[in-house]
């Protein structure tokens, strides 16, 4: 295969774009001492940054690996270096939430499965960091769900990393790296229960006495918790009274907003597009939470009220927030992981309510806005034929919750968009009911 820079002939007055300039050093590599190598892949690394998600598809090829396989195998290029470099496009890749199905096709993928395999059995001499270096790179460039056996050798070798308490900035990435790792293991794959609960719940438990972890390593902990445990509804006691999901939830949003600018996107600087995509990943766990575990906690009431904030102040420039938001909301609503009166006292319902009256609303919202209150109307009508000796408080609950709505015109704007729903049911292939009544509460 020929790897050249892509296009014809470059100005030489024109500033090489971060493809042709990752792409020439690539080429340079097979021509370089191991040093030279260590010292050019470096400089690749940086350029990584540079790229938008479509230069980076670009780049990162099966092509791409192929060679990459070939040119180990011709020891032009030394593993060491290979993982070097990997390790960094592999970060990228999942901060920045980039799906190309390439890595897990190519021949290189197929060496690092053997090579884990065969570290692995290893009973003397095992080379530990080779084996996690291997499995980093493996896990964080593969997209789908790797085969069972080779999760089940990675997962160890990982939480050994993890578990690392030493809070320098070295030891810390290291850890960030392993977690996030873990993070990226689906719910898909199915382990023995309560398998890896010790080491886990240890982790998130040190950090929050001691604080020792990164707010990425912190958010990927509870991903893997989540995803390991997500049917496995004997540890909703664990995770939220135990570990307090809500109440670490809520803390981490409030310190992420703290500071947060809400300007324009095209305003933000690196850090901000950082921020954002950390105050993302944080609202996906939290979903995960509200869909996965209906343990009531009386700590989601200020989980709810800073998610309602959250969805104000980024309404105007942060559709992805703002959608994520709405979601919780309604996962919260339909799993019934909140009372009712929880989302009425964290200004759920009047958030979801004012951005249905803004004038600039577009059909995605509009259609998530309905989902929320159409769930929230049957949850409260569903709760009416329940027993238990507590109608009165529901009924309380429920005429209060009407109150509030007529008083901020809720039955006017939702009867404003009737002649709407089915278009954005053909728009969106879901089925939002077109009865008008419900949408709204009975009292």
């Amino acid at each position: 295969m020929n790897i050249s820079v892509i296009g014809n002939e470059v100005d030489e007055l024109q500033e090489p774009t971060p493809t042709e300039k990752f792409l020439k050093m690539f080429c340079e590599l097979e021509h370089c001492t191991e040093i030279e190598q260590k010292r050019i892949i470096e400089e690749m690394n940086k350029i990584v940054y540079e790229m938008n998600e479509e230069e980076f598809k670009s780049v990162f090829t099966k092509e791409l690996f192929y060679k990459m396989n070939k040119m180990i195998e011709d020891k032009k290029l030394s593993m060491g270096n290979v993982l070097l470099l990997l390790k960094h496009v592999g970060y990228y890749k999942v901060l920045k939430n980039t799906w190309k199905r390439s890595f897990e096709k190519s021949s290189l993928c197929q060496r690092f499965e053997q090579m884990i395999i065969a570290e692995s059995k290893k009973m003397d001499e095992k080379d530990e960091k080779l084996l996690v270096d291997l499995c980093e790179c493996y896990l964080l460039l593969y997209n789908g769900v790797p085969s069972l056996d080779l999760i089940l050798l990675c997962i160890p070798n990982l939480l050994k990393v993890a578990l690392k308490k030493a809070e320098d900035e070295d030891t810390q990435k290291e850890v960030e790296m392993a977690l996030l790792c873990l993070s990226r293991i689906d719910d898909g794959i199915v382990i023995r229960p309560k398998l890896y609960l010790n080491e886990i719940k240890a982790i998130i438990k040190y950090h929050q006495e001691h604080r020792n972890l990164t707010r990425l390593a912190y958010q990927s902990a509870w991903r893997f918790l989540f995803y390991r445990f997500f049917n496995d509804k004997s540890l909703e006691k664990v995770i939220t009274n135990e570990l307090r999901f809500a109440r670490e939830a809520t803390r981490e949003l409030e310190e992420l907003t703290a500071r947060m600018n809400w300007k324009r996107k095209e305003e933000e600087g690196k850090k901000e597009k950082e921020k954002v995509f950390i105050i993302m990943r944080c609202l996906k766990t939290i979903t995960s939470y509200f869909h996965s575990f209906k343990l009531w906690n009386e700590e989601s009431i200020g989980l709810i009220s800073i998610i309602a904030d959250i969805f104000r102040a980024a309404k105007d420039n942060y559709g992805e927030i703002c959608s994520l938001c709405i979601e919780s909301f309604q996962y919260a609503t339909t799993n019934k992981t909140v009372k009712v009166d929880d989302l009425l006292k964290g200004r759920a319902v009047k958030a979801v309510l004012e951005e249905m009256q803004r004038p600039t609303l577009n059909d995605e919202m509009v259609f998530q806005c309905f989902i929320f209150f159409f769930v929230l109307s049957r949850r409260l009508n569903e709760e009416e034929n329940e027993a238990n000796g507590k109608e009165a408080k529901r009924k309380e609950a429920k005429k209060e919750i009407y109150e509030k709505m007529e008083e901020d015109g809720y039955e006017d704007v939702v009867t404003s968009f009737h002649e709407r729903l089915d278009y954005l049911n053909r728009e969106f292939f879901e089925e939002l009911s077109l009865i008008i009544s419900d949408y709204f509460v009975n009292v």
